[in-house]
């Protein structure tokens, strides 16, 4: 098999802020796996929160020369093994001529309403985001200062009846939390995610949880979960976390069965970044697959996003 990985840039549709930082563009990787008269891609976001850049992304990526089923010991949890693996996974279903679900005895995904998320700004600027997409049924909510009660008051007001997920991005203390969770529940919020810093976030089983409380920072694989019992009620799955669809599908499984709600979310990267993580969207609590609706350009053969949500990818695209 022939590997090759590119780098691709897409420019957003606007800045993009979250409590660390802001952007202008998604850069990318894409691998291609090549050989048997077929070839399979597959796309990662690089992610500098866990140490990760282009180039050791990429030098990852094409210092691995074993077989598919290597993947899973050869590299850590991370950007490399996920774009490697959805790659591999398109290029098995070509060579199948098969859906990946089909290879995976699952039954064929359908849309899911996914979230749309308003990045960290003043609270007129966030209301004014909120207004203009008041139409959606899910928005989530970038926060992550100590002064975010003017900005949630503000979303409310600018989307009166939309569900609302707010994402800290680990930007709170415990006592910020606390003081905001009555307010959260009061403005009916449905879900908090990542308040308080990864591997400082013991004080969550200390303080009451009135709302549910997901794991993102926190969790990247199966072996993160013995780490958060008792201190989060679900947990966001995301690809470039787990490592690839092979990875994400077993800890989907396994949060599941030890009690934890399911959330699948997104790094800001194109429709073929999001397709695989479609069949994993399937019947969780919260779908966040909205990294192409951030974009100003998309790949070829992008997702279908309608009032439906969300649809799972055109064979053309991947899988």
């Amino acid at each position: 098999m022939k590997i090759q990985v590119t780098r691709d840039v897409f420019q957003l549709a606007q800045v993009f802020t979250i409590s660390r930082g802001s952007r202008t563009q998604a850069e990318v990787l894409t691998v291609t796996v090549s050989g048997d008269g077929a070839v399979g891609w597959g796309e990662c976001v690089p992610y500098a929160r866990y140490d990760e850049t282009l180039d050791s992304v990429t030098e990852q990526i094409s210092g691995f020369s074993g077989a598919w089923g290597d993947l899973q010991d050869a590299l850590p949890a991370g950007a490399a093994r996920n774009a490697l693996d959805c790659a591999y996974w398109d290029h098995a279903a070509k060579q199948a001529g098969k859906r990946v679900w089909d290879l995976l005895g699952l039954p064929a995904p359908g849309p899911e309403i996914t979230a749309y998320t308003l990045s960290l700004d003043t609270p007129e600027a966030m209301q004014v985001q909120a207004a203009k997409n008041a139409h959606r049924p899910l928005l989530k909510i970038k926060l992550g200062t100590p002064d975010d009660m003017a900005r949630l008051e503000a979303v409310r007001r600018g989307a009166p009846d939309a569900r609302i997920i707010v994402d800290a991005n680990e930007g709170w203390t415990a006592d910020v939390y606390a003081d905001l969770a009555p307010h959260l529940i009061r403005l009916g919020v449905q879900m908090v995610e990542q308040p308080l810093t990864a591997g400082e976030d013991d004080m969550l089983a200390e303080i009451a949880r009135p709302l549910p409380v997901c794991a993102d920072e926190s969790c990247h694989d199966r072996s993160s979960l013995p780490a958060l019992k008792g201190k989060y009620d679900m947990v966001n799955i995301k690809l470039d976390k787990t490592g690839g669809l092979t990875e994400a599908l077993a800890l989907k499984e396994q949060a599941i069965a030890e009690g934890y709600g399911v959330m699948v979310g997104c790094m800001v990267g194109s429709s073929l970044a999001m397709a695989p993580a479609t069949i994993l969207a399937q019947g969780v609590a919260f779908t966040d697959l909205d990294g192409p609706l951030l974009l100003a350009e998309d790949r070829d053969q992008p997702l279908i996003f309608d009032e439906q949500g969300v649809h799972p990818p055109a064979a053309a695209l991947w899988g």
